[in-house]
């Protein structure tokens, strides 16, 4: 297992994550469920979003055969997702929007908040790049980010100011579209091969 683990794999994974789960540009909507209900429970919110997302990374190729969809397919329909994902945070428009959550529950949180449709389809599509145990230790990596933002979120606003917020949004939206085109030009070859 040790042997598979490798750092560069676990970085870039991490980052696609980062960027796509989006948690730092999430913290208005954090703060506004905070308000709304006077409490988050981070710890219940971050487990169960890295339950998701470790499950659906075990059982997405599975779930995808049972439809007859492959893997590189999935992934260049990721990449497009991922694509129009980075636009977004680059742009600052909102291309898709889901309704504003009523409850800071583990429904708006952990799902789709954190682990929406955009994580899953990281996910899958990542998996036909890199080594399953770099995949979860990016995300396990990415989950006790995702914890601690969510604990200090008043903090970090205070600190970033929505300026600085933006900034961060803007400068993840480059690296994941970057990251999109790397993925659909990886995987298209093999649609055609």
């Amino acid at each position: 297992m040790f042997n598979v683990l490798d750092f560069r794999e676990i970085f870039t994974a991490g980052m696609v994550l980062f960027a796509v789960i989006d948690i730092v540009g999430s913290i208005p909507i954090i703060i506004d469920l905070r308000k709304k209900t006077g409490h988050i429970q981070s710890e219940k919110a971050s487990i169960v979003a890295g339950i998701i997302m470790i499950v659906f990374l075990f059982l997405g190729k599975e779930i995808l055969n049972l439809i007859g969809i492959d893997v590189n397919s999935f992934a260049v329909a990721g990449s497009f997702i991922l694509f129009f994902l980075a636009l977004e945070m680059i742009l600052g428009i909102s291309l898709y929007k889901d309704d504003a959550p009523e409850t800071a529950s583990i429904v708006p949180l952990a799902f789709p908040l954190i682990a929406g449709a955009g994580t899953m389809t990281s996910l899958v599509s990542l998996q036909a790049e890199y080594e399953t145990v770099n995949i979860i230790v990016a995300i396990v990596f990415n989950i006790i980010f995702v914890y601690l933002v969510l604990k200090s979120s008043s903090k970090i606003e205070k600190i970033l100011g929505s300026q600085g917020i933006n900034v961060v949004r803007k400068v993840f939206g480059v690296i994941l579209l970057a990251i999109a085109v790397k993925l659909f030009a990886a995987n298209i070859q093999s649609l055609f091969s």
